[in-house]
């Protein structure tokens, strides 16, 4: 059986697969890694809906001449589903009061309710809270989908963008442990959750940088990914010393691991896009 993705065909070995169903488990791996998301399939000149799809699965690779598999940039359908959402944010501000009540149940069954629970579950849940819920407007679920679809058409812009809020909030982190021991838990409560929201985003803009290929996949680009994951834990380490009012460990981890950490991060996503810039000429 000869296996195409993208009309190419495949170099792909097959093993103890027997079905077709089980082909595509073996690949399902594969094209994940890729940033792709499998969009169609076709048996032998035959495209397969979904109501046969049962029925295609099960199929014997014996009786199969040819697979063919169709995907789509995970980035390309993300960037479609925003544009989307935000259409439907306008047809929801239109509806009456009794069409409010139901858009929810039939927008997540959509295209785009579906791809945003699967792939952006953050801003499905906010978009949950816009259409059923009530406790986020319209307008607001309006701008943050803006800012999710920027991210996703200019990463590196928005990774530009970030520079001064970075800088601004590692100042912020240094006079963290002050700012508790004067008690101005105020000033403290913002200033974790302004790092939450930059560190969030620096999250999202370097998951994008990486499934559309602006980072090396080297051994350097390896390391940024495992720098990310210690990151995180740093993160959740703070937040727990906060919430327990540790200022002692608060102060140490904002000023000497957070602050310092989150500067050289950046600055390596920075040079990591610049050095794969270079190498693609």
């Amino acid at each position: 059986m000869e296996i195409r993705i993208n009309d190419q065909k495949l170099d792909f070995a097959l093993d103890k697969e027997k079905i077709i169903g089980e082909v595509l488990a073996a690949l399902e791996q594969w094209i994940s890694e890729s940033s792709h998301i499998l969009s169609g399939l076709s048996i032998d000149g035959e495209s397969i809906s979904s109501s046969m799809i049962e029925t295609a699965l099960s199929k014997e690779i014996a009786d199969v001449k040819c697979l063919d598999l169709y995907t789509n940039p995970v980035s390309e359908l993300a960037a479609s589903s925003l544009v989307n959402l935000l259409d439907d944010i306008k047809g929801f501000e239109k509806c009456s009061f009794e069409e409010k009540g139901n858009f929810f149940y039939a927008w997540k069954e959509s295209p785009c309710g579906m791809f945003l629970f699967h792939h952006m579950g953050e801003l499905f849940m906010l978009c949950e809270n816009t259409f059923l819920h009530g406790n986020i407007t319209p307008s607001v679920l309006y701008s943050i989908t803006e800012e999710r679809l920027r991210e996703v058409n200019t990463p590196t812009d928005e990774l530009a963008k970030l520079e001064p809020l970075i800088n601004e909030i590692c100042e912020r982190l240094v006079d963290l442990p002050l700012d508790i021991q004067t008690g101005k838990d105020a000033r403290a409560a913002q200033t974790i959750q302004v790092f939450s929201s930059v560190t969030e985003k620096l999250f999202r803009v370097f998951r994008q940088l990486d499934i559309q290929g602006y980072l090396s996949q080297s051994a350097d680009g390896k390391q940024l990914a495992e720098d990310i994951n210690k990151f995180g834990d740093i993160i959740k380490e703070l937040f727990q010393a906060f919430e327990k009012q540790d200022t002692v460990l608060v102060g140490d981890l904002a000023e000497y691991e957070a602050a310092v950490r989150l500067k050289e991060l950046y600055l390596s996503i920075i040079n990591n896009c610049r050095q794969t810039a270079q190498d693609a000429k």
